[in-house]
């Protein structure tokens, strides 16, 4: 009998873990992209070390967030050592509910007149 887990029983997300489902969300990477992508999607204002990002996957991957994909590219477009990951079911409904409990403090603070409408997309 398999245990259904409750997606927001890992709320709230650490931010490497944030990050790092965030930068799945549009497939698989392996670490070093995963390390690009958060840096470029964050204006350089996160930046993922490899003890940093390494610890949190293999948090992720015991979790059950992500899996280390099977698929690999073509040996002579990619190193061989390099492991990617994407994202499982599960992980997609943790990043979804992670990211409407964000927009719903982020709409608190704008009701508080904290935020001056200059957020991207922002309701206020």
């Amino acid at each position: 009998m398999q245990v259904k887990i409750d997606p927001e029983s890992f709320l709230p997300l650490k931010p490497a873990a944030f990050h790092i489902l965030l930068a799945l969300v549009d497939g698989e990477r392996h670490g070093y992209a995963i390390m690009q992508e958060v840096r470029q999607s964050t204006n350089n204002s996160v930046k993922l070390g490899p003890g940093t990002l390494y610890g949190t996957i293999k948090r992720l991957l015991a979790d059950g967030l992500i899996l280390e994909s099977e698929a690999r590219p073509d040996a002579e477009l990619d190193d061989e050592r390099r492991r990617y990951y994407c994202l499982t079911e599960l992980g997609r409904r943790v990043i979804t509910l992670e990211a409407q409990r964000l927009a719903s403090l982020v709409n608190m603070a704008a009701a508080k007149k904290l935020l001056d409408g200059r957020i991207a997309g922002g309701n206020f």
